[in-house]
C-alpha cells in the first residue's frame, strides 16, 4: 500500500508544483527577499522548542518548497530537506541561493533515503503541515525519525489536527468527512491545486492519503522510543472554540522501556 501511495503522490507533486509556488509566493528571488525579512515569523510555532538554531543540524522531512528550512538556515542552522518532489527541490534550491544560504536538498522518498547512514544524526527533526497522511503505517516514518536523531535530539511535528480533518471546514481543510476513525485510503487533490487557475487543475494527479487519530499518532511516536514532551493544540482562527493544528514535541532519550504488553 505504501508503495502505491508513494508512486501516486510523487506524480501529483511533480506536476506544476513549481508554478503553484511562484503564483503563491513569487519567484525564488522574490521569496528570498521576504524570507530574509520575515524568517522568524515562518518559524513562530517552533523557535520556543528549538532555542537558538545557530549551529544546530536540522533535517526537515517532507520539506516541500523549503520556506521553513531556508528560514532556519538564515538563523545559522545547517539544514537538510528530504522531499519526494523534484519541482519542490528546484524551487527551494533557487530560493536558498537567492537568500544567500546553503541548503542540502535530497529528492527522495523519505522512507528510502539514498545512503541514509551517511547523513549522520541531527539535533532536530522538523515535520510540518500535511505530513502524516502520506503514510500507510506510522511506525515506518517514526523509525526514520528515531534513526536520524542524536541522543537527546528532538522531533518537532506540526500537522492538521485529526479533529479538524473529521469535523471542521477551515481555510486549509475544506472537506471533512465526519468519520474520525476512518482507516480507508482516500484519493484527493494535491495541496497546491487551489493555487493554480481552475482550467489547469484537471491536469494534476491525485494524491493518496490516510487519516490518523490523535491516539494513533501518539502511540506510534511512543512505540518508536521517543519521549513525548508536549502536545500543543492550536485553535482555528476561523473558530477558536476548536483546534485546527497541533504541535507535538518528542525527544530521543537513552532509556530502555519494558514492553507495553508484558
Amino acid at each position: 500500500m505504501q508503495e502505491e501511495m508513494a508512486i501516486a503522490n510523487k506524480f501529483a507533486w511533480e506536476t506544476k508544483a513549481y508554478k503553484a509556488w511562484v503564483l503563491q509566493y513569487g519567484t525564488p528571488d522574490e521569496l528570498a527577499v521576504l524570507l530574509k525579512r520575515d524568517h522568524r515569523h515562518h518559524l513562530r510555532y517552533w523557535l520556543k522548542y528549538m532555542g537558538d538554531p545557530a549551529g544546530k543540524k536540522v533535517i526537515n522531512l517532507l520539506g516541500s518548497h523549503g520556506r521553513k528550512a531556508i528560514s532556519l538556515a538564515l538563523l545559522g542552522a545547517a539544514v537538510t530537506v528530504v522531499d519526494i518532489s523534484e519541482e519542490n527541490r528546484m524551487y527551494a534550491i533557487q530560493t536558498a541561493a537567492a537568500a544567500g544560504v546553503e541548503l542540502e536538498y535530497i529528492c527522495a522518498d523519505v522512507l528510502h533515503i539514498p545512503k541514509e547512514e551517511m547523513l549522520g544524526e541531527y539535533d532536530i527533526v522538523l515535520m510540518e503541515f500535511g505530513i502524516l497522511h502520506y503514510f500507510a503505517d506510522l511506525g515506518s516514518i517514526f523509525a526514520v525519525v528515531r534513526r536520524k536523531l542524536r541522543k537527546n535530539g528532538r522531533l518537532i511535528l506540526t500537522d492538521f489536527h485529526p479533529f479538524a480533518r473529521a469535523w471542521m471546514n477551515t481555510p486549509n481543510l475544506t472537506e471533512p468527512n465526519g468519520f474520525y476513525f476512518d482507516e480507508q485510503l482516500k484519493e484527493g487533490e494535491v495541496a497546491f491545486a487551489k493555487l493554480l487557475p481552475e482550467n489547469e487543475r484537471s491536469e494534476l494527479g491525485k494524491v493518496l492519503v490516510r487519516s490518523w487519530t490523535v491516539g494513533e499518532i501518539i502511540a506510534a511516536i511512543g512505540a518508536a522510543g521517543l519521549f513525548i514532551r508536549t502536545f500543543e493544540e492550536i485553535a482555528s482562527p476561523a473558530n477558536p472554540r476548536f483546534p485546527e493544528f497541533y504541535t507535538l514535541v518528542a525527544d530521543k532519550m537513552d532509556v530502555e522501556l519494558p514492553p507495553l504488553y508484558p
